[in-house]
């Protein structure tokens, strides 16, 4: 049995883009976007560009950590599980309209995709989607 310090997550790179903040980690990304932002097609490439550079040839999964309230075009998530490496996306809120709008938005991603009220859970839940083949 080991004993000493918990593992420390590290963030590899953050980016600033103009509508929040994506933390890329060893095999998962967090995205953070701005109270009153809106996730259209194009800043959804942005992302889909970052991860292509951090995950080119392996797997990885998604955090939507979903603090602020923010508009998203539905159709990108068509766009998302063409990426053949992304297995997990995980939606963190402990608001009830972030609830309804998941379901919605499943209906577009057609991927694993789970809604979670803590970050911990919906991390641990990314992690092992990700190593599994």
């Amino acid at each position: 049995m080991k004993v000493g310090p918990a593992k420390k997550i590290i963030i590899v790179k953050e980016y600033n883009l103009d509508i929040g903040t994506v933390q890329v980690f060893e095999n998962h990304m967090v995205a953070i976007f701005d109270e009153g932002a809106t996730l259209t097609l194009e800043r959804a490439y942005q992302i889909i560009g970052i991860s292509e550079i951090h995950f080119r040839d392996k797997n990885f999964g998604i955090i939507s950590l979903r603090k602020n309230s923010y508009a998203i075009d539905p159709t990108i998530y068509s766009y998302l599980r063409e990426l053949k490496n992304l297995k997990a996306f995980a939606v963190v809120s402990v608001k009830e309209v972030d609830m309804h709008n998941f379901k919605i938005e499943k209906l577009f991603f057609k991927k694993p995709m789970k809604f979670y009220i803590d970050y911990n859970n919906a991390l641990a839940w990314v992690k092992r989607r990700v190593r599994q083949k």
